[in-house]
């Protein structure tokens, strides 16, 4: 019995030490409103494969900044297509390396579950103190929220009132803490599985906006990496694709 036991445990152990072997990490730079997305998928990644993703988030501008000064990921989950194309552009991209995975969602939201009623009312009777909105350089869902201010004719009558976030987290922050009464967040921040998680929202008509292309950019410092170039297909697969639209997100 002995020998066999034995034999046994170092058959355990060579198994095991070829999955250790195989797995491996990839870094991934991801635009803030992402987040709880990535959180999901990286864990059915995890699961599938025994790749770890290892994430950082922030907006796609300061991401850009980053990665153009050398930091150290392989993939980029950006807020929109153009801080893609521009890596690709200035020759930090692979080969094939970028694609469409979602198309996000602009909507106006209160914590308060009272105050806004599904449709732009008390934002264009300019019923309330302060409005937050990401920063339109950093934060294409900033953008997008200027541009929809502008449609409606509102950019000056709210100029005072503005709050501005560095990323759309914070600007999630500012309407959560109460800084703000309401603010542009992304959709994902606030939806899942077909509902509100809390507040009350308009969801901005696409019509106000320049469509929120969210593109995936494959790093040349991806190169070698077999866990990158998995999780980079693994974004398109089914299983990513049901919890990015269980976020809200429109599938491209």
């Amino acid at each position: 019995m002995k020998p066999l036991f034995a034999f046994s445990l170092f058959s355990l152990s060579t198994v095991m030490t070829a999955l250790s072997a195989q797995a491996a990490e990839v870094q991934v730079a991801v635009a803030a409103n992402f987040t709880a997305p990535l959180q999901e998928i990286a864990a059915q990644f995890a699961k599938d494969t025994g790749h770890h993703v290892v994430p950082a988030f922030g907006a796609t501008g300061q991401l850009y900044a980053q990665i153009s000064h050398g930091a150290p990921f392989e993939l980029l989950l950006s807020a929109d297509s153009s801080t893609p194309s521009k890596l690709a552009s200035e020759g930090l991209a692979a080969k094939d390396g970028q694609y469409t995975y979602a198309i996000g969602k602009l909507v106006l939201w209160s914590a308060d579950p009272k105050l806004l009623d599904g449709t732009d009312a008390v934002l264009k009777a300019n019923q309330f103190l302060h409005l937050a909105v990401a920063n339109a350089k950093a934060a294409p869902y900033g953008l997008a929220a200027i541009q929809v201010l502008q449609k409606l004719g509102l950019s000056n009558a709210v100029q005072p009132k503005l709050v501005e976030g560095q990323s759309i987290s914070q600007t999630l922050q500012f309407v959560s803490s109460g800084s703000a009464e309401l603010g542009f967040v992304a959709l994902s921040q606030v939806y899942k599985g077909g509902k509100l998680t809390e507040g009350s929202a308009w969801e901005v008509p696409q019509a106000l906006h320049e469509p929120i292309k969210q593109d995936v950019l494959l790093l040349k410092k991806a190169e070698g990496n077999p866990a990158a170039q998995a999780f980079f297909a693994y974004l398109r697969g089914p299983q990513a694709q049901q919890i990015i639209s269980a976020y809200g997100y429109q599938l491209p």
